[in-house]
């Protein structure tokens, strides 16, 4: 943020009432203009709400601008480190890597709209389409024994997995296995290779009914 952007916002958070573009400008000896284009981007950024003010006199009445309360929306983000944490703490407890199946799975429930899919054509589908908006960039390939797979051409927590794929890659796992039993699909994906490819991990289907499409 520039110095008299900081400046407008400032004055406003520390201010007792709303003030209107004529009372900022004068308070920092600002145009009016000035003041103006400053208030824009702070209300595009969501730290500047705006209002009228009473109508106590003839006329149409000034617009008012408030600081909004709450932390800056664009400010930094660290989510990696977040994740890395969060990794961590999952690889120390017993049976990590049940636990981070079991993450996946749970998490799965949040991201997979429920409803039982007709064929096994259409769980692919939609397993590909959750994993292409979740970011893994997948593929559809035929494996060697007629069985589907899919490869995953991205990873989201790359940098992460590179240092606790033990975890990482399960909750992984987990969530593509939950996402098909919420849409009570014939098969599951008993076994996710990571890396299989320096460019690719390869997510194994495996049929869970002797019903096939």
């Amino acid at each position: 943020m520039s110095g008299r952007r900081e400046d407008v916002f400032a004055l406003l958070r520390t201010a007792d009432a709303a003030l209107s573009i004529a009372e900022i400008a004068e308070r920092l000896d600002i145009h009016p203009n000035t003041a103006r284009f400053h208030l824009d981007a702070l209300m595009q950024s969501g730290r500047v709400q705006a209002g009228e003010a009473d109508r106590t006199k003839p006329g149409r009445p000034p617009l008012m601008f408030r600081a909004v309360v709450g932390m800056d929306p664009g400010g930094p983000r660290d989510y990696r480190t977040l994740a890395a944490v969060l990794a961590d703490a999952l690889a120390r407890r017993p049976q990590p890597e049940r636990q981070a199946v079991a993450a996946g799975r749970a998490w799965a429930r949040h991201v997979a709209e429920p409803g039982r899919t007709r064929s096994r054509r259409q769980a692919v589908d939609q397993l590909t389409n959750l994993l292409s908006d979740l970011g893994f960039a997948p593929e559809k390939r035929s494996s060697t024994t007629g069985l589907d797979e899919i490869g995953l051409r991205n990873c989201p927590f790359l940098e992460v997995a590179g240092e606790r794929r033990d975890v990482v890659c399960p909750v992984h796992l987990g969530l593509m296995q939950g996402a098909l039993e919420v849409w009570d699909a014939p098969f599951t994906v008993d076994e996710l290779t990571p890396f299989a490819e320096p460019d690719l991990c390869v997510a194994h289907l495996a049929s869970t009914t002797a019903a096939s499409s």
